[in-house]
């Protein structure tokens, strides 16, 4: 898909700190942005226009976005939009039981804060099919590798994660 077309973000996080810096981005590789404090506000905007992408933060008050994206999944219309989970709580308790039902579910990408501008418009370009650079495509290989690796190393007993340690540790004296 060419970059001239220009895709719609909508981004939805309740730190507004973290709405301007993920907005500025988008709107630098010319991404048209549309942002939401919490998951009522959010689904408000998708009503008003369908974006191409939703950019997600799990912990937020008043609606989570495990919660909008469980209303958004029920929504024939809006089901298919493709979303990027990014969040602060992808370890603890606030984020983890909700980050591991949707990357089951659903939105398999995620992003931990803070994230860098560079992984973040790979990983949306990626999502969004659209033509990137080589190092861009790299990236987004690496931050999909990071996802599985992260996802394997928290479902692990303990003789597996021995086991990953081992390996590190030899590829680290090799």
């Amino acid at each position: 898909m060419a970059d001239n077309a220009k895709k719609t973000i909508l981004v939805v996080d309740d730190e507004e700190d973290v709405r301007n810096f993920l907005k500025i981005a988008l709107m630098e590789a010319g991404f048209n942005v549309i942002t939401a404090e919490d998951g009522n506000v959010a689904l408000d905007k998708v009503e008003e226009q369908i974006p191409d992408l939703i950019s997600l933060d799990l912990v937020m008050p008043k609606k989570s976005g495990a919660m909008f994206y469980r209303e958004l999944s029920k929504n024939k219309k809006w089901s298919g939009i493709p979303i990027i989970i990014v969040t602060g709580h992808a370890r603890d308790d606030f984020g983890k039981p909700d980050l591991k039902e949707l990357t089951m579910s659903g939105p398999g990408i995620y992003l931990e804060k803070p994230v860098k501008p560079t992984n973040y418009i790979a990983a949306i370009k990626n999502i969004l099919k659209m033509d990137a650079t080589e190092e861009e495509q790299e990236t987004a290989e690496m931050v999909e590798m990071q996802n599985t690796l992260k996802n394997v190393i928290d479902d692990a007993d303990p003789a597996t994660l021995r086991k990953i340690k081992n390996i590190l540790d030899k590829n680290k004296t090799d």
